[in-house]
């Protein structure tokens, strides 16, 4: 469906989350309800600030990085070069022999190394002024992972980070399809990593009074989307890199495509800085947006991959929007982070992934713990187990983050003569 515009494909995936590292472990952990939410280690230093969290494997920092620069890097940026050089590897491309190194970009967001500068600030206290690493700047500022990528893989066009918290993954992906449909790449390399499990960051969502209480004996069921037990988000690390291609460019080269990336919709709520408006109209209108940037109507959509992060208020406010985008026709909704925990800016991006693999295997992912649905998040809700879904034609993946900041994604069937098998 090219709507006179460029088609835009996903053409590789790499993952790296507290489920999996592969499409294959990560969808076989949603549709089976196999959680990656553990307490902590009781004597480690998130003990007393976290109750549950989602840990990603580690990932040795000199498999992505020349040995003496692995102490120069924060963990978020280990798992974002991992994930992407998984999916370049995924989708068949050496920067250079498959495309021109000016014509290949990166788009790779997130908070930054966060953890970092709380170590460094402790050093400082410690032992005042020489203390302090004069690496730390390269080591904390939000745009080094896509620095980063592109010094390993020689990536020379278009390059940026973008900052909009939880949405900040999936407006990569939205900004690398802008940049393919204006002709200025014909390759993007898109997503995030978070590694957001240090005790700052835990204690401030904590004292927010944001994260999921009560459930330290029972960690897989702290994560509840929608349902009447909710009461509040887990914290995860990982990431979630894609790689967007010209559905041309990927033919010329005789690459299979996973899915087409058919539009997407960015709006603000323009109401509170962490709160979202409860009449859910911007996430609306970007849903709305989204489906016009396609060129679908919401009858068109199979299923809708929720942001669903398991708080009071986000997860109604994301169901009465649902609600007014597509009325008395309801597609099925799952929330995932309900096994992988949030992993902030990353969860739009392996929510893409999970979104565009279940397209492909006409197989739903449930919502994890969703025991007893909240009557005043009344959608179509798939839980108990994954759905089958034959002949489903287009998906959507929302994303919305502090600042009011919302994201919708739609993708659909692949436009390239090739079509992956997953």
């Amino acid at each position: 469906m090219s709507h006179g515009r460029a088609d835009v494909v996903v053409s590789g995936m790499g993952l790296v989350t507290p489920v999996g590292s592969s499409a294959d472990e990560v969808m076989a952990a949603m549709c089976e309800g196999r959680s990656g939410l553990v307490r902590p280690d009781p004597e480690g230093p998130l003990a007393g600030s976290l109750e549950v969290a989602g840990f990603a494997p580690p990932i040795d920092p000199a498999s992505v990085l020349p040995a003496p620069e692995t102490r120069l890097v924060d963990r978020c940026v280990v798992l974002a070069m991992r994930a992407a050089a998984d999916a370049l590897a995924d989708a068949g491309i050496e920067v250079g022999r498959d495309v021109d190194p000016y014509r290949i970009g990166v788009i790779l967001s997130g908070t930054g190394g966060l953890a970092t500068l709380e170590s460094q600030v402790v050093l400082r206290t410690q032992r005042g002024r020489l203390g302090v690493s004069p690496y730390l700047l390269p080591a904390m500022l939000p745009n080094m992972s896509s620095a980063r990528v592109a010094i390993r893989h020689g990536i020379r066009g278009y390059s940026s980070a973008i900052g909009t918290a939880c949405a900040a993954g999936a407006q990569s992906v939205g900004e690398g399809l802008r940049l393919l449909r204006a002709d200025e790449a014909d390759v993007v390399v898109v997503g995030c990593g978070e590694a957001p499990l240090f005790p700052t960051l835990a204690d401030t969502f904590g004292n927010a009074r944001a994260l999921a209480r009560g459930w330290a004996d029972d960690p897989t069921g702290a994560s509840r989307p929608f349902d009447r037990r909710r009461n509040g988000l887990v914290l995860g690390e990982g990431a979630g890199v894609l790689v967007l291609e010209r559905a041309e460019h990927a033919d010329a080269r005789g690459a299979a495509g996973y899915a087409d990336l058919l539009g997407w919709g960015a709006t603000n709520d323009a109401h509170h800085p962490t709160t979202p408006h409860p009449d859910g109209e911007g996430a609306a209108a970007c849903m709305r947006q989204a489906l016009r940037s396609a060129g679908i109507g919401p009858e068109d959509v199979g299923y809708v991959n929720a942001h669903g992060t398991g708080t009071r208020l986000g997860d109604l406010a994301e169901a009465v929007a649902i609600r007014k985008v597509f009325g008395g026709y309801a597609p099925p909704v799952s929330a995932t982070k309900a096994v992988t925990g949030h992993l902030l800016g990353a969860s739009g991006v392996v929510e893409s992934a999970v979104s565009v693999l279940a397209l492909r295997r006409g197989l739903l992912p449930p919502t994890h713990n969703l025991d007893d649905p909240d009557p005043a998040c009344d959608l179509d809700h798939v839980r108990k187990g994954p759905r089958p879904a034959p002949g489903i034609r287009h998906v959507m993946s929302n994303s919305f983050g502090f600042g009011g900041h919302n994201i919708s994604l739609v993708y659909g069937l692949p436009s390239t003569r090739l079509a992956r098998r997953v």
